[in-house]
């Protein structure tokens, strides 16, 4: 790889980061790494080179973009469920100033293509429509109202002679073994026997899998139709939640819940525990905001990216949750 263009990923250190990283070190590329933490042992090749430090130090970043040819921006600050409002200055900080410190270092160093990793949270509850880039987006946490800025400022990036070299990814939610949040909750509970669902399931989720997204930022990376475009990235389909419910009991050998728990009456609870919890000092198990993340309808269509550059999903659900729970199986994490 001596000769290779240099890709460099920022947030490499997280869940998706080392996929991201294999797709590219697997297509014959030179990396370097960009995270605040150290990585962990065999995390990923050993010729990968790895750089510490904040993507919000100015000094730090540049350091890190020298004959960069390609950056994949995954460094963020994630969604936080019921984040206090002083969050919101920390997400600003890290997801619009940092991503404006990636911008002005690649912009100096020359860098050929800047890719965001989005996600399709800008757009809010599809209320029964389907969605595609056009569609008006309606961002309600203070995460997804941070990536929003955050894509703004790629696509408005321009290299010295004019042209764009920003691409931003709206991802749809993003599961595999490694992934933390709702799906590993999810994916625990059931395993468990712990897992009641509310309402009948018919609320629509828009998914893909851990390493097609390492697949998609391969190609945005170097496709020529890409620069200063916008793509949702997905599977290709949208599901019913009680059919990825019904998928991962599958993969895991067990029967999903018979039994489902009215929306209306939850709400109500969860509202009641949420302002006792807030009284007493106490964190509630389940609020309102959890209630509703779960119960919302996310249709998002992902054909844009497909037809423009030959992107081709490689997982559907019922390979993707296969895997992910083979996976998980060998990592000891069912306990």
């Amino acid at each position: 790889m001596k000769n290779s263009p240099i890709i460099l990923v920022t947030g490499a250190t997280g869940a998706v980061g080392p996929l991201v990283v294999k797709a590219f070190h697997d297509a014959g590329y030179a990396i370097r790494t960009f995270s605040l933490d150290p990585p962990s042992a065999g995390i990923w090749p050993k010729d990968v080179e790895a750089h510490i430090g904040d993507v919000t130090d100015p000094t730090a970043v540049r350091s890190s973009m020298a004959d960069v040819d390609v950056v994949i921006h995954m460094a963020a600050l994630l969604h936080i469920i019921n984040p206090n409002y002083e969050m919101r200055k920390k997400y600003e900080r890290v997801n619009v100033g940092g991503t404006a410190t990636v911008i002005d270092a690649a912009i100096a160093a020359g860098v050929k293509r800047v890719v965001l990793f989005s996600t399709i949270a800008v757009y809010g509850d599809s209320e029964g429509a389907i969605l595609n880039e056009r569609s008006p987006v309606r961002p309600v946490t203070f995460y997804a109202q941070s990536k929003l800025a955050a894509e703004k400022l790629v696509l408005g990036a321009r290299s010295s002679d004019g042209q764009p070299i920003g691409t931003v990814l709206r991802f749809g939610a993003i599961y595999g073994a490694r992934i933390k949040g709702n799906y590993e909750r999810l994916t625990h509970a059931l395993s468990h026997h712990h897992f009641i669902p509310i309402g009948n399931g018919l609320n629509r989720r828009t998914l893909v899998y851990d390493k097609d997204v390492g697949r998609a930022a391969l190609i945005a990376g170097f496709h020529p139709a890409a620069a200063g475009c916008l793509y949702n990235v997905t599977d290709g389909k949208f599901y019913p939640l009680n059919k990825i419910i019904e998928s991962i009991c599958s993969s895991l050998g067990r029967k999903p819940p018979r039994f489902s728990l009215p929306i209306g009456p939850i709400r109500f609870l969860a509202g009641l525990f949420g302002a006792v919890s807030s009284i007493i000092g106490v964190k509630a198990l389940i609020n309102q905001e959890i209630v509703d993340k779960y119960t919302e309808d996310i249709a998002v269509d992902g054909s844009l990216f497909q037809k423009e550059t030959g992107f081709v999903p490689m997982y559907d659900l019922k390979t993707g949750w296969d895997e992910t729970i083979e996976e998980m199986r060998e990592n000891n994490c069912f306990k």
